[in-house]
């Protein structure tokens, strides 16, 4: 399922029109996004979690010479899903 199908599929589930789907997704979307950027995890119940995530500085290997490097340490954002979710797959 891309974006379009869910807009597609909330639209129908609600009665709104695709562009009000599609402006409701993409203020969730936006809103999930400015907490994790701000340093907060987004908890859904039943759902799952978004939160950020640490990655430590690590040794790599450009794998076209060989020659070792450093890679720097970053953020990333990581998602735990809830028991519902777990249960429903």
């Amino acid at each position: 399922m891309n974006k379009a199908d869910l807009i597609e599929s909330v639209a129908t589930s609600t009665d709104m029109s695709k562009a009000e789907a599609g402006r409701a997704l993409d203020a969730v979307l936006d809103g999930i996004a400015g907490a994790l950027s701000g340093g907060d995890q987004v908890a859904l119940v039943g759902f799952g979690t978004f939160l950020v995530r640490e990655r430590a500085a690590r040794m790599g290997r450009n794998p076209q010479t060989g020659a070792a490097i450093q890679i720097a340490a970053s953020k990333g954002v990581g998602f735990k899903p809830g028991k519902a979710l777990k249960e429903s797959l």
